[in-house]
């Protein structure tokens, strides 16, 4: 495991931990051996914890970007800052393969993890959302939380059961807040509706729009106001990833990318339309760049359009 030391300089201080792809003297490298993201509960019970400890782990390594806070930190910090360039535009997907690329190397390099990241197909649990098997309190991320607890953020409450009820994190929203990890799950009522967005009929029609841009809007318009609504708490802000379910659900937005992609290869692989960010109505291109804020070196969209080639190396 690498051992990373704490800064004392006055100013935040950024370490690049730059993903090295392939040289131009090695432009053969290919995908060979792909690995395999897999879905949670299909994950044996040494697997799931595997992955749990290795998060936990983030959170007792300082920070890598600031003079404060944590590794695990770094995560919802730099996407609350890329916030309002990467949603509601065409970033949304390729700029959030990266980020979560970058922390599955997190996981790897920094906390010995050896597995893959996992998600969390919640089309299979839009009508039964408490039964989800990420919610269990021992193989699992833990529930809702605590309803007889004090309000805390996003009209969530803390997690107490659960391997993150004891972590702390330190922002919401972009400001300094150390608080509890928080949820707030909406009544059974509301839970059914917010259902409806991600139904598995309405992910198969998904599939069948032809138009990028169409397609990346409607996936992120679903997914976002499902998790947001249903979870609440630390989800309900820019820095969701507080909450370690960010990352099952971002990992299957991906999946539902790639499976497009793969409908059709030949039109699909490279297909990238729309606004180029979420501040101007420029076009968006390949060649525009995916801004880390100092988690990793920029790349641009080009770069992470194929999980089987250039910068990865993966399936679902």
């Amino acid at each position: 495991m690498l051992q990373w030391q704490h800064t004392t300089a006055p100013a935040p201080v950024i370490v690049s931990t730059s993903y090295s792809a392939p040289s131009s003297s090695q432009a053969s490298w290919v995908c060979q051996q792909p690995s395999t993201r897999r879905e949670w509960r299909t994950l044996s019970e040494p697997e799931k914890n595997d992955y749990i400890n290795a998060v936990q782990c983030l959170a007792t390594k300082p920070s890598k970007l600031r003079n404060n806070g944590t590794l695990y930190d770094d995560f919802p910090w730099v996407h609350k800052r890329a916030s309002t360039y990467t949603h509601k535009s065409a970033p949304f997907l390729p700029w959030h393969r990266y980020y979560i690329h970058l922390y599955e190397k997190a996981l790897k390099e920094d906390c010995s993890f050896t597995g893959d990241l996992p998600y969390w197909d919640w089309s299979l649990d839009w009508n039964n959302f408490h039964a989800a098997p990420v919610w269990d309190s021992v193989s699992g991320l833990g529930g809702d939380g605590d309803a007889s607890g004090a309000m805390t953020v996003g009209e969530g409450r803390c997690v107490t059961k659960g391997p993150f009820s004891s972590i702390k994190v330190r922002y919401f929203d972009g400001e300094e807040h150390p608080h509890c990890l928080s949820r707030g799950f909406p009544s059974d009522g509301e839970l059914k509706e917010l259902g409806e967005l991600i139904k598995p009929e309405v992910i198969e029609d998904l599939m069948t729009e032809p138009d990028f841009d169409k397609f990346a809007s409607e996936v992120e318009r679903r997914g976002h106001k499902f998790l947001s609504h249903s979870v609440r708490g630390d989800l309900s802000k820019f820095t969701g990833p507080n909450d370690p379910v960010f990352f099952l659900h971002h990992t299957n937005l991906d999946r539902l990318w790639s499976q497009w992609q793969q409908t059709d290869p030949a039109k699909r692989l490279n297909a990238y339309n729309g606004k180029a960010n979420g501040n101007s109505m420029e076009p968006a291109q390949l060649s525009d760049p995916l801004d880390m804020d100092g988690l990793s070196r920029n790349l641009m969209v080009q770069n992470v359009m194929e999980t089987q080639g250039g910068q990865f190396c993966y399936k679902y």
